[in-house]
């Protein structure tokens, strides 16, 4: 896989200077590069307790993302998913402790414990006052004598930095880390591995299956299964963050593990949330990238039986846009439409012949689906049948309840279940098509006139007309040929959508963006379905 770098011995000094560029004078770091790359408060004057933590790159905007008023003081930054060395942790201790001490927070891992416990030792030999944390929060493998320490480390960072910030001291604030680090509980889950720049691509996760219980360096999970939704992954993770928890409120901390989308991580905290563990959850945090493994397609969630203190140190503001903030968990809370929006409300009549025609011509829009697709694959995202059958269904569904008996009723009605079930730009153009059709019924235009007229305002609103390769060039040569009668109207359409396969230049929609090679040969979807409702009219006639 391609990443944006310059080379890979440089990564990571230069991600740190590019967010010590944008930091507006915030942070700086220490002048130890190549071997010792530590970024800290700019403005630190060591008057209070001092935060340092680190470890390996990668997890971005863990560590050093964190660091500002109310979180870290500095953070040590090793080499991609590699401990920082003795001499940087050290060098991060000496630049930023003064008399009031200092508190290293530490995850568990080897490399980190042994680094990061040899720098305090050393520091201490050199007269300065500092205290030791290691964050074990991964319950992942709960027979492991030293868990591992994930993203349920931040919860740590920020009640001992609202601490430290507050001019509390030193055994006070390492006591309520140690307290936070025992509380804190973390589970990840993901689809697929994540990739080191500059190494190959490690295809351990195959498609369809999810990885459960991973760390954050891409090691492997306790196991896979076959993932089915992501309502089922959560509770899977829901099942083994409940063993951990007792009954009081617990803070979520739901965490991007870099690749996931934020639609995606809604959808996960609503369903943490309407999971069996949803009563327990007071408040969330995210969801949210903050403790990444470089483009990870997963998600960690994190909990924290926090007290009322607690939340009131996670909630201290910070100026920091790395940490999302806290939010308290509330139901879903509804406002009435506006009165203007309110759903329309027609009287049902019978006209059996206008109801057998709208039953047919919804029929062969839904059996020409894939057909529909497969044109717009070539010129757009392949979902024209599928936005035309889904608009079809809706008519079908809502027949009982139409206004067969009055034309400017019913176009009415087709106008407002177009625009809510089609969607998209066809489904706006064909609401515009039947509502000033239903205009200039009212209006006392004839039917053929009506028609006319919406159609222009079609041509209008849209900003396409004839020779433009859309929906048009069907229906304005059928519109044109239909006094003459539907089957000369039907022949004119399937005329007008032929030609559009020979129009190697579109004027209107996604096909403008398309190169004349991949327009050639093939009909405009839009106008193969007017001409298909067409045809399909014509048909009833014989």
């Amino acid at each position: 896989m391609t990443h944006f770098v310059n080379a890979t011995k440089d990564i990571v000094a230069e991600a740190i200077d590019g967010l010590i560029a944008g930091s507006g004078g915030k942070l700086a770091r220490l002048d130890g590069y190549p071997h010792i790359r530590v970024v800290l408060r700019n403005n630190w004057e060591k008057s209070r307790v001092a935060l340092v933590s680190g470890g390996g790159s990668g997890h971005e905007p863990a560590h050093a993302g964190f660091v500002g008023e109310g979180m870290l003081t500095a953070a040590v930054c090793g080499d991609i998913f590699a401990s920082p060395s003795v001499d940087a942790v050290l060098a991060a201790i000496l630049a930023v402790t003064g008399p009031a001490g200092c508190l290293l927070i530490v995850k568990n891992y080897t490399g980190d414990r042994l680094n990061f416990g040899l720098a305090a030792e050393r520091a201490r030999s050199l007269g300065l006052n500092v205290e030791t944390v290691i964050v074990g929060d991964d319950v992942s493998l709960p027979d492991l004598p030293q868990p591992r320490g994930v993203a349920g480390t931040l919860f740590v960072h920020k009640i001992a930095g609202a601490l430290a910030d507050g001019g509390v001291d030193l055994a006070s604030v390492a006591e309520a880390a140690r307290r936070v680090a025992c509380g804190a509980k973390s589970f990840g889950m993901s689809l697929d591995t994540c990739v080191i720049p500059g190494s190959p691509k490690e295809a351990r996760i195959p498609a369809g299956k999810i990885e459960l219980g991973l760390g954050i360096h891409g090691e492997p999970g306790v196991g896979q299964a076959s993932f089915d939704s992501a309502r089922v992954a959560v509770s899977a993770v829901v099942d083994r963050l409940a063993e951990c928890m007792n009954d009081e409120p617990h803070v979520a901390l739901i965490n991007n593990l870099g690749g996931t989308s934020g639609l995606e991580m809604s959808v996960i905290a609503n369903d943490l949330i309407q999971s069996r563990l949803g009563s327990k959850i007071s408040h969330i945090v995210g969801p949210s990238a903050m403790m990444t493994s470089l483009g990870m397609h997963g998600v960690s969630i994190s909990v924290y039986p926090a007290t009322e203190e607690d939340i009131e140190l996670l909630a201290a503001p910070v100026s920091l846009g790395a940490w999302p903030g806290i939010s308290t968990v509330g139901s879903a809370r509804t406002v009435p439409l506006p009165k203007q929006l309110a759903p329309l409300n027609f009287a049902p009549s019978a006209n059996p012949v206008m109801r057998s025609m709208l039953s047919a011509c919804c029929k062969t829009l839904i059996a020409s689906r894939e057909d529909l697709n497969a044109l717009d694959a070539k010129s757009g995202d392949g979902d024209t049948g599928t936005t035309a059958a889904k608009a079809a269904e809706a008519l079908l569904a809502a027949s009982d309840q139409l206004p067969f008996a009055d034309s400017e009723q019913l176009c009415l009605a087709v106008a407002k279940i177009l625009e809510q079930a089609m969607g998209g730009s066809s489904g706006i153009l064909l609401s515009v098509f039947f509502s000033a059709t239903a205009t200039a019924l009212a209006a006392n235009k004839t039917p053929l006139m009506a028609l006319q007229a919406g159609l222009g305002s079609m041509m209008e609103i849209g900003g396409a007309k004839l020779g433009d390769r859309t929906v048009i060039d069907a229906l304005a040569p059928a519109l044109d040929k239909l006094t003459s009668g539907i089957e000369n109207a039907a022949e004119a359409a399937r005329t007008g959508a032929n030609s559009t396969a020979s129009m190697i230049k579109a004027g209107a929609g996604r096909a403008a963006y398309v190169g004349a090679q991949q327009l050639s040969g093939y009909i405009d979807p839009g106008a193969e379905a007017a001409a298909r409702v067409f045809e399909c009219l014509a048909s009833l006639r014989q």
